[in-house]
């Protein structure tokens, strides 16, 4: 297929559209404006249906109530209106609706900053909303993988019947790229997806226990709550098969750098200049961060290597602490630090690099 220049948020609703989605409902903050103003303009000439919510809290839920109907839905946000949005992402892992949703983030915390940032990590992979529930959480590093991402995150969703995140930074968001688009799903590949959901869609089923057709986002009966939590638990634990990492030339290294989104990016290309200049560097990038590939840092030879280089977008650094769990004491774990909507430079990462080696 022919590529195409795309903005990233741009190219992430494309994907979500060709995947199947049909309804949106969200709310404008930058920097993912363009993924609602998309929508807007494309899911009519499909025959979706775009909705501009009158705040984050009513957009997430109406995309749970068209999840709920059985049709493939989506919202986004940027950092504080994803924290507006965790209650109803909550209610959505309680009820096992496969809503998609995406956060392209920003400086925080708080308002914060209009400008890209990753400190949204913690809120990502270990408390989306209250409750303990656990999701997949995709970070591309460009705007190609995050259109691979968004069309498979639809397919995740409606296999574990359960929210999936694509947490892309600010500058995934707004940077453009050429992009190879996946097929468009033809109205009838939609209409099976739909078809495998009407055991349980709410479209009219007699109201009782037996099926899901009231949706109710919780049990009053703590003997059942807990049986969904353990059979919940089992299924994360089955995420192991899908986890996605790029190991790049961690063989001979001397100084392993890790990052994920666009500090992954950057730190690909700071191992390229540096080998180039006779420095031994690898690097660990997670495209999943939930599941996290822990198993990736024992493929280290930590007799070579004299150092761990976390390289993220956030002050307090936050990945660093599944970074710590994947080391195991093994090497030193130093860092590279920005945040607040600055954005980590080649030159900052090599200033570390060389600090670190001499």
């Amino acid at each position: 297929m022919a590529r195409v220049l795309m903005k990233g948020c741009e190219a992430i609703a494309e994907a979500a559209v060709r995947a199947g989605c049909r309804f949106f409902a969200g709310y404008p903050i930058t920097p993912q404006n363009e993924i609602p103003e998309y929508f807007s303009r494309r899911l009519p000439e499909v025959g979706g249906t775009f909705v501009q919510g009158e705040s984050e809290v009513a957009s997430v839920n109406m995309a749970y109530g068209a999840v709920a109907g059985g049709c493939r839905a989506m919202t986004s946000s940027s950092s504080p209106g994803i924290s507006l949005k965790s209650e109803g992402i909550s209610y959505c892992a309680a009820a096992r609706m496969p809503l998609v949703y995406a956060n392209i983030s920003r400086g925080g915390p708080g308002v914060g900053a209009i400008q890209p940032a990753q400190q949204d990590y913690f809120q990502a992979t270990k408390a989306s909303g209250n409750g303990g529930f656990k999701m997949m959480v995709l970070a591309p590093s460009t705007v190609q993988e995050a259109v691979d991402l968004t069309y498979a995150a639809f397919d995740y969703a409606d296999r574990d019947m359960n929210p999936v995140l694509l947490l892309a930074d600010g500058v995934i968001g707004t940077m453009m790229e050429p992009v190879e688009l996946p097929e468009m799903k033809s109205d009838e590949e939609i209409a099976e997806i739909r078809a495998k959901k009407d055991v349980w869609a709410c479209k009219g089923h007699k109201l009782d226990y037996a099926n899901r057709s009231w949706i109710q986002p919780g049990q009053w009966d703590t003997v059942k709550m807990q049986q969904w939590n353990e059979a919940a638990a089992k299924m994360y634990d089955s995420w192991d098969k899908d986890i996605l990492v790029e190991e790049y030339m961690i063989e001979d290294a001397e100084l392993v750098l890790t990052a994920y989104g666009i500090s992954g990016r950057i730190c690909r290309s700071v191992v390229d200049m540096l080998r180039a200049e006779g420095y031994k560097l690898g690097l660990i990038r997670p495209i999943t961060v939930s599941p996290f590939p822990y198993s990736s840092y024992d493929k280290i030879d930590y007799s070579k290597c004299k150092a761990i280089l976390d390289v993220e977008m956030s002050i307090p650094a936050q990945f660093i602490e599944d970074v710590t769990m994947g080391v195991k004491d093994r090497a030193p774990i130093e860092t590279c630090l920005c945040s607040g909507g600055n954005i980590m430079s080649r030159e900052a990462v090599i200033e570390a690099v060389k600090k670190i080696l001499g």
